[in-house]
């Protein structure tokens, strides 16, 4: 229950839950990892949740659902403090951000063209220079939207008008 409250953002209600009357039964490491891990998601700090990492490997490690759902976590956690620290960009250096973010260069740009393909926000990254420019978003465009839709309705006058003229006839 509090790695799903953890992984749906709600990682303030995990220390609500544990004070409880009901969890002090289940009190122990495995909790105490869970609390790490809240804590460091609800600041949204990649190094404190790397070091609840480091500090209860043994009970977060040793289960591969909790591994798997960390790891997602982590990425979720990470894609946040890129887009955080790319925000007011409109041209910045890839190790930089690398700087900003404390981990490998290799590691961001990865991620950042991950980020890029999965369209979490408009940019290039030119990998020549070391560079990642960041567009603006463009508004969508409606015509196409509403040209279907008068076609469609065009479609249903046209029926109509055939089904007059078949009574006629």
């Amino acid at each position: 229950m509090l790695l799903a409250k953890i992984m749906l953002e709600q990682a303030d209600e995990v220390t609500q839950i544990m004070s409880g009357k009901l969890a002090l039964k289940y009190m122990g490491k495995d909790a105490e990892a869970m609390k790490s891990v809240a804590k460091a998601s609800k600041e949204r700090s990649l190094a404190d949740f790397k070091k609840a990492l480091q500090i209860h490997k043994a009970e977060l490690e040793n289960d591969h659902i909790i591994k798997a759902h960390l790891e997602s976590l982590y990425d979720k956690l990470l894609e946040g403090n890129l887009l955080r620290i790319i925000e007011p960009y409109s041209r910045v250096q890839v190790p930089h951000v690398a700087k900003l973010i404390d981990l490998d260069k290799e590691l961001v740009e990865k991620k950042l063209s991950q980020m890029i393909l999965d369209k979490r926000f408009h940019g290039i990254l030119d990998q020549g220079d070391g560079v990642l420019i960041i567009f603006d978003e463009t508004p969508k465009d409606k015509t196409y939207e509403s040209a279907i839709e008068t076609i469609h309705s065009m479609g249903k006058v046209v029926d109509s008008l055939y089904g007059k003229v078949k009574k006629l006839t």
